[in-house]
This record gives structure tokens, sequence and C-alpha cells, in this order.
């Protein structure tokens, strides 16, 4: 079947996003589902992705996108977990062959999707799964957050770190983040952030160190610099996880000397080795912050929505580093 989708026609800038008429195949496994999608979200990794390639090459063109919400439009033969009008979300494809969700519709297999709660709207659906996904495995799964325990996050205003706030804060931890304006730091303490550090005008080790005399667990969404720097914020034994790599201890051996752990979370791994016992555990995990959203307990900030066609302005705008929060895609 013939559907639009916004293409990566090359390698580069935002510019490269185009959109074209691609070629869906449906019907396919007896267990798929086709969804007529209603909203995408952008991450980080597309940007990866539109700059660098997929991970994985095929013949297919590159459609991005993992975070889609639509509803359920065909089942296959052997579906009974969802019907036909369902309103439903998942994390899937966008890394190469397999099509994203840049796109008015999307094969995906049964197990794979999450029912949307009436109370939660399409545009919070697409923009939580990759998140949510993301920051459960990092502060519950990796890092252990427990209750009293002082937990770090940067860029907390961010479509990301304003979850790991939020995850990190029901589970009692004591949550101080870095932003880069008084908006960003208003927004972080609505959203139970006990400290927010100004770090263009404070310098963060000394502001944490100095609310907590050592940070227990630090989520670095930043890169090497930042995360070496924050080695020096941390307790003994404290537990570092990043989503940026692992860059290797700083000059003065910090990480050895204070015996820290260092863990590295990529959410993206069992979809691009294709595994499905990784995957169905992730696909738990957003059941569950669908609940915590419905509930009112978690709540996903919108930093703006742009029409399908605009992806490339919607790349544009999430490169400039200003969302605050979660930049998506509404698909008519």
């Amino acid at each position: 079947m013939k559907i639009k989708a916004v293409v990566a026609t090359a390698k580069g800038g935002p510019e490269v996003l185009q959109m074209r008429d691609i070629e869906l195949r449906w019907p396919r496994r007896p267990d798929d589902v086709l969804v007529e999608l209603r909203a995408a979200a952008l991450n980080p990794a597309d940007v990866f992705f539109r700059q660098l390639g997929g991970y994985v090459c095929g013949d297919n063109p590159l459609v991005l996108g993992h975070d889609g919400m639509g509803t359920v439009k065909a089942i296959g033969d052997q579906v009974s977990s969802v019907r036909i009008g369902d309103r439903v979300c998942f994390c899937n494809g966008g890394i190469g062959d397999e099509f994203g969700t840049y796109a008015e519709a999307a094969v995906v297999p049964e197990w794979q999707l999450a029912c949307v709660p009436d109370s939660v709207d399409d545009l919070t659906a697409a923009a939580l799964p990759l998140v949510g996904i993301t920051c459960w495995e990092a502060l519950y799964d990796r890092a252990q957050v427990r209750a009293g325990e002082f937990v770090l996050i940067h860029g907390g205003a961010g479509g990301t770190g304003h979850i790991a706030i939020q995850l990190a804060a029901l589970r009692g931890g004591r949550v101080a983040t870095t932003v880069s304006t008084s908006q960003k730091a208003a927004l972080v303490n609505e959203l139970g952030a006990e400290l927010a550090i100004r770090y263009r005008e404070q310098d963060f080790v000394e502001a944490a160190l100095g609310w907590s005399r050592g940070v227990n667990v630090a989520f670095d969404n930043a890169g090497a610099q930042v995360m070496q720097r924050t080695f020096r914020a941390m307790s003994e034994y404290g537990r570092v996880v990043t989503l940026m790599g692992t860059p290797g201890d700083d000059a003065d051996s910090t990480a050895y000397n204070l015996n820290l752990s260092i863990m590295n979370v990529m959410m993206l791994t069992p979809m691009w080795k294709g595994l499905q016992s990784r995957l169905m555990e992730q696909v738990a995990i957003v059941r569950q912050v669908l609940a915590l959203v419905a509930q009112g307990r978690l709540k996903i900030q919108h930093a703006a929505t742009f029409p399908l066609a605009q992806a490339g302005d919607a790349h544009a705008f999430l490169e400039t580093g200003q969302a605050i929060g979660k930049v998506t895609l509404q698909i008519a």
C-alpha cells in the first residue's frame, strides 16, 4: 500500500528530510497490526541517524522516528489483544530498513503495542515511549534509585531530563538538576527537583556538593566533558548512568578512587539486535509509564508540535537546544 512519509534523502542537515510516497507492505506476518498514525515524537537519536545513516542497511528508504501513536486500522489473522479502532502507542523502527514513524502508517507486531488510556492525549502518548523506557532503565533497572538518595540529573528541562526528574522523585530520590534559564528552573522545581543549578552562572559540582556532600546517582545526557566533571560531585560508591557512552576517567582517576559504578544505557540495542525478550520488557515499561500519566503522577512537557510535512523544521528546532520538553509531529 502507498503512504506518505518523510524520508531522509541523504545524510546531512534538516533539509534532507523530504515528503515522499513509499510502499508499506501490508499484510505481513499474522501477528502484525497496521496502525494509522496520528502523532510521532522526535528524539536526539533521529538527528544522529539523519546525519550519519541508519544502524541497519537495507533496500528501503530511511524513514526516521521510533515513537508513534495512532489507531488500529487492520490486524493480522492471529492478533487478539487489540481491535480495529483501538488507540495505541509504541517504540519501533526508524533505525534503518524498518520504516519509522514519520509517516502516515506503520506496521507493528501486536506484542509491541501499548493501549493508550482515554485520559492520555495523542501527542503525550506519542512522546512517551522512548524517553519512558530510557529513564526507567537508567534510574530503576541500572542505578536502582532508592528513597532518600541524592540524584543529579543533567539537562532537567529537556525531553529526557524532565521525565528522569519525575521518575527519580517517584522513587523517593532527592533530585538536583542542571538548567540554563530561569524559565527552565521554574519548570524543574514544579516537576519535583529540590535544586535547580543554573550551570551558566554556577559551578554545578560545587552546587551539588554543597547540597548533598556527594550525590549517590548521576544521570548523564550531556557528554564526555560534563560526565568527567560529574565524577567530582559523586559520593563514594556512587552510580553513574550515561546515555552518551563512557569517556574514561578524569586525569585524577576520580571515578576509580571513589569506586564509582558507571553504566551505559542505550535503549535501542534490543531493536537493533533483534532481542525480542528485551523488547517485551521495554513494552512493559511503556505500559507502566502510560499508567503513571493516566494517574496524574507523571507529566509530559510539550515544547513544540509541527505538522509531519515540516519534520525538517522540527529537527532544526530540536538542534537549537531551546526545547523545553518534547518535540512532536502531528499527523493528519
